[in-house]
């Protein structure tokens, strides 16, 4: 109607047009809403919203110091952490405890305190009291909140000596719930020995120095053999704050045994010189000697007098050999092999005698074929690990570590529930703080297990530790420096230690061995390759004047290509074997025949030279060219259709191979070259080419000798006329003298430059 009093052909009032919007906007907004609140044919339904934590996980809490983290009876705890509001409602009244107790008795009870998360009253011990609370009026949701308590060791309630449960709590008040209620709680563990004890543990710590493979098989020509780094990170590792800068600098204060890769110290010495960097397609010149010598000189200081342990060079996959590459021919001699030169090189670089006695498998985990490729390389101390290498009997107690498992073998089996506690994620300070405070109760609960049964237990933490794992570690250590509990024994000792003779000694069945270890392994194609660039490097070496050149780089590269370090790294481990491959393919390349074009012989016997080019800086002998030809017709050296010459040339140079050939007809013949070893082993591509064989006839023969004959008239003619001629002179008196032998030649000019035919004509 509003409509129809308008005048047509004339825009509505702007009134108007507002009402009709409006009254549009209010009648579809139902109508919208209720289509988008039908979901879209095929949409997946929305997703419920998380629900916020509640009860005691309302408050997350977070123990991140706890000091001293073994206290005496003078001492006072002080315990800081912070305390994050996960839940949807504001705290009020908020209140931080500490609860300590009750003693814990035996490892498995520090075990399931560790597990439980949640405020269990009646099991929880009560408030140390009001006294030593923090309080907060309010903790509003989402908000952090650090907090730290201080108590007087004596007002702990602590008796007799063991492991007590420490728990930091806080209560408060919601909305919801506004009557007072534990909120959040966070345990740990309080180890409670003012004085020594009289029995004690022995505690053998490993302190791992391994790295992964960071030099390639590649060095430069000079005489130093400049090695070359597949990139720069080992250096990050080294400079201050690095991974192994932290081991080195941590280790130095700590009982420990030290556990050393040679290849790791061969790679740093490397550093410490001269030496390259691959950059794309190119190499740039390293620059970190320094880092590298400051390190390498910090751990000659620390282990001077201590006991070092040298894995085999390149810290081989034991585990990947033993169940992938020992049929692979050639496999154990690598091993051997590295095993071998991990003395040298540790006496080389550190100059300390260290025990190649050790093998250690990946994560500790053994059965009979790992022990068996262990043995076979020389060691006859393999480090096991308790979850592998499980009890068999109940025992109320932790056995000792060495376990004779037969053919002169020990099995020094390390604590698992020990040697895995710094797996972790060790940089956030909580984690930390509850892994040293559990290692710390589980010695001395170990202790306490069989208190006049002296034990000696073995820890091998992680292979390669993080920085903050290898902080972690040391705190963990530095809690046992009163040796209340425990007393210091290197790993050498531990293997020596008489054994528990209920301890189970039966080594593993192959069945037994972890599936994702197994699922890690190196496959077998990776000895394969690893076997084919032997066998190229084999051949190589045997025609080479100075072969350490070459065999030394590359043999370490096939040692690292075996790495325990790879795992877990398919791809990264592929490209590395086939890095060294074709560099190994680029060398072997650089003595090459050289392309040669098709020969015409004219007569019945003509010499054929062909080129052998070597562009390696070094000699190289022992080589054989042979030649063979598929007409019968064309014979070498009186030989037949097959001669074989001997060849040696120096570095950068060519040498041209003459064989002496003969035909009885005319034709075409297609010859082979291909250079062989000594002992027969192709070397090199073959080259083909053509040698056409091209008579002359007694017809040109005698056109030949008939145009030689005029020729030698016609110089007889010249001269009769040149001497009449002069004498003539003589007689006029006008003459300048006979020409005398001594004047020169004329010159003939260079030879010409221009590129010979398709055909290459050599005359006898």
């Amino acid at each position: 109607m509003a409509e129809a009093a308008d005048f047509q052909g004339t825009r509505p009032s702007p009134a108007r047009r507002w009402l009709r919007r409006t009254a549009s906007a209010v009648l579809g907004a139902p109508l919208l809403a209720g289509l988008l609140a039908v979901p879209a044919a095929g949409a997946a339904p929305a997703a419920e919203p998380a629900k916020a934590p509640t009860g005691s996980r309302t408050v997350a809490v977070s123990l991140n110091t706890l000091s001293p983290s073994v206290p005496a009876e003078d001492d006072t705890l002080t315990v800081s952490g912070t305390l994050t509001n996960k839940g949807k409602e504001t705290i009020s009244s908020a209140e931080v405890d500490l609860r300590v107790g009750p003693r814990l008795s035996g490892r498995g009870e520090v075990d399931d305190a560790s597990k439980r998360s949640t405020y269990v009253p009646g099991v929880d011990p009560a408030t140390v009291g009001d006294k030593y609370t923090v309080k907060f009026p309010k903790l509003a949701k989402g908000i952090s909140q650090d907090f730290t308590l201080t108590v007087p060791v004596d007002k702990l309630g602590l008796d007799d000596p063991g492991v007590y449960q420490l728990g930091v709590s806080v209560s408060g008040r919601t909305t919801t719930a506004p009557y007072e209620q534990v909120l959040g709680i966070e345990r740990s563990f309080l180890p409670w020995q003012p004085e020594a004890s009289d029995s004690r543990t022995k505690l053998t710590f490993l302190w791992p120095l391994i790295a992964s493979p960071h030099v390639t098989a590649e060095t430069r020509s000079d005489e130093q053999q400049t090695p070359v780094f597949a990139d720069d990170e080992l250096a990050e590792e080294l400079a201050p704050g690095g991974r192994l800068e932290q081991m080195v600098s941590l280790g130095s204060r700590l009982p420990v045994t030290w556990v050393v890769d040679p290849d790791l110290l061969a790679s740093v010495a490397a550093m410490a010189g001269k030496y390259e960097v691959e950059s794309g397609d190119t190499t740039v010149p390293g620059k970190n000697q320094a880092v590298a010598r400051q390190w390498l000189t910090a751990l000659e200081k620390v282990v001077e007098d201590g006991k070092v342990i040298a894995l085999p060079f390149a810290d081989p996959d034991l585990a990947s050999i033993a169940h992938r590459g020992k049929n692979v021919s050639g496999t154990l001699s690598h091993l051997q092999n590295a095993s071998a030169v991990a003395a040298t090189t540790v006496e080389t670089i550190l100059h300390v005698k260290p025990s190649t006695d050790f093998a250690w498998p990946v994560n500790g985990a053994v059965d009979s074929s790992i022990v068996d490729v262990a043995t076979s390389a020389g060691a006859h101390n393999v480090i096991a690990r308790s979850d592998s290498f499980r009890e068999t009997t109940e025992l109320p107690y932790t056995p000792t570590a060495a376990r004779p498992i037969g053919g002169g073998t020990t099995a020094v089996v390390a604590d698992a529930r020990l040697s895995t506690l710094f797996d972790g994620d060790m940089s956030r300070a909580g984690s930390s703080t509850r892994a040293v405070q559990k290692f710390l109760a589980q010695t001395l609960a170990l202790t306490e297990q069989a208190p006049d049964n002296e034990r000696s237990i073995v820890v091998a933490p992680p292979r390669m530790p993080t920085a903050a794992q290898a902080q972690t570690m040391a705190r963990a250590l530095e809690g046992l420096a009163g040796n209340r509990w425990t007393q210091p024994l290197d790993l050498v000792a531990a293997a020596e230690v008489k054994p528990d003779p209920r301890a189970t000694s039966k080594v593993p069945r192959a069945s037994a061995y972890p599936k994702k270890l197994r699922a890690q392994e190196l496959p077998t194609q990776a000895f394969q390759d690893i076997r084919t660039t032997q066998g190229s490097l084999d051949s190589f070496e045997t025609i080479l004047t100075q072969p350490e050149r070459v065999v030394t780089p590359f043999g370490n590269a096939v040692n690292r290509s075996m790495s325990t370090s790879w795992r877990g790294r398919s791809l990264e481990a592929q490209q590395y074997r086939d890095a060294v491959r074709d560099y190994l393919q680029s060398l072997t390349s650089e003595v090459q025949l050289i392309e040669k074009s098709d020969v015409t012989l004219s007569g019945r016997s003509a010499t054929i030279p062909v080129t052998v080019q070597n562009k390696l800086v070094q000699g190289v002998d022992r080589l054989v060219l042979r030649l063979t030809s598929d007409n019968i017709r064309l014979k070498f050296n009186d030989d037949g259709s097959m001669a074989e010459l001997p060849v040696r040339i120096a570095g950068g140079h060519s040498q041209s191979v003459k064989f002496d050939t003969a035909t009885s007809a005319n034709g075409r013949a297609q010859v082979t070259a291909r250079l062989y070893t000594e002992d027969g082993t192709q070397y090199g591509e073959e080259m083909t080419f053509t040698v056409k064989v091209s008579e002359v006839t007694p017809t040109v023969l005698l056109v030949i000798a008939g145009g030689l004959l005029l020729l030698v008239l016609a110089g007889i003619r010249m001269y009769s006329q040149r001497k009449r001629a002069m004498a003539s002179d003589t007689a006029d008196g006008n003459g300048d003298g006979p020409e005398q032998p001594s004047d020169p030649t004329p010159d003939t000019g260079p030879e010409s430059g221009a590129p010979s035919g398709t055909g290459e004509k050599v005359e006898r």
